[in-house]
Formats: structure tokens, sequence, C-alpha cells
């Protein structure tokens, strides 16, 4: 903290964003949360802090903007003949999900959502719901939460029961630890959806 004309300013601000997702999309964030341990906020603000700097996910996204911006050392051409995210619709219900961002995680939302001409909570809204449908970025997502947060002792076990399958498999593929995680986050989902219901 340091004072700021007779006030005290916190050096640690957090500005809040609140988009509006869908309930499938809280659905696949809930199921996130349940396989990394974390609440279901800290999901959406990593996944939005890690695909708003992912060249995969703005690539995607830059078909879309209205305005020019720079992203991370590289100048994004945006156009007002290309097809704008507020013609994109979401049907059904929508809930909103309360997200804070630092200050610089808020910077590259705002200039997403400049770029977009959209507000900041619509922005991180379309910047979930793309980063979530590209493979590619979940695999890297879940393989670097792994790697920062699973203890050596889950690790070595996650080891053993990928090489315990891909030995016993009875095809002539080999099982890819994408295929492994992704079989296990489908039964913990399942098995806590059966406690839960």
């Amino acid at each position: 903290m340091f004072k700021l004309l007779g006030r005290v300013v916190p050096t640690d601000k957090y500005r809040e964003v609140k988009p509006a997702v869908s309930l499938k999309m809280k659905e696949t964030l809930l199921r996130i949360s349940s396989i990394t341990h974390t609440s279901l906020n800290e999901v959406a603000i990593e996944i939005c802090e890690s695909g708003v700097v992912s060249k995969k996910v703005i690539d995607e996204m830059s078909s879309h903007f209205q305005h020019s911006i720079w992203l991370d050392q590289t100048l994004y051409r945006g156009s007002q003949s290309c097809p704008s995210v507020k013609n994109i619709t979401i049907t059904g219900t929508k809930e909103r999900i309360p997200m804070q961002f630092s200050d610089i995680s808020f910077e590259n939302i705002r200039k997403l959502s400049y770029a977009l001409d959209v507000t900041p909570s619509t922005a991180a809204e379309v910047l979930l719901d793309i980063s979530l449908k590209n493979g590619e970025f979940i695999n890297d997502y879940v393989r670097h939460f792994f790697n920062k947060h699973a203890n050596k002792k889950r690790i070595h076990e996650l080891k053993h029961t990928f090489k315990f399958t891909s030995a016993s498999t009875p095809y002539e593929e080999e099982l890819s630890k994408q295929v492994l995680l992704s079989y296990i986050f489908d039964e913990t989902a399942a098995t806590s959806e059966h406690y839960m219901g």
C-alpha cells in the first residue's frame, strides 16, 4: 500500500469483470474446477489470463476484431467488415461469474474488448468460450496445471497408471497421456455428478 494525496491506495488492486456464461460453459468450468481442486472463479480467471496471451486463442478471435490492437508484440488488424461477436448469441439461460483481475490482466482484457468493440465482460465471455473450445489450449492448460500443482506422489501414480494402461491395452494403438487424463477427468466428473444428484 502507498499514500496518494492523503489516501491509502492498495498496490494489489483488482478489477472485477462479470461475464455471462451459458450453463453448459459453467458446467465445463465446474468440471475443470473439480478436477483441479480450485474454485470456479479461479479456474475462469486462469483460463482468461492464459487465453489472452495464447497465440492460438487470439488468432482465432482476431477474425472478429473490429479495431486493430497490439497484443504480446503482435499487431492484429481489425476491420468493421469482420463479423462481430455481438451477432453471436448464446441460447438458453446464462449466469454471471464474478472474476477479479489484476491491473495487468485487466488491461489485456480491456484491449481485447476494444478490438472486439464490446464490454470487458463480453470480451471475457468470448475469451472463455473460444479457449474452452480449443483442444490444444485446454491440453496445454491441464498439462501446465499438473506440472505446477501436482505433487510428486500424484505424478508418480499417474505415470504408473499410464504405463499399466498402455501395456495392457488390447489394441494396436498406443494410449496417449491426454486420452488417459481425459478418461480420468470424465470418471471424476461422472462420480461427482453421481454423488451430487
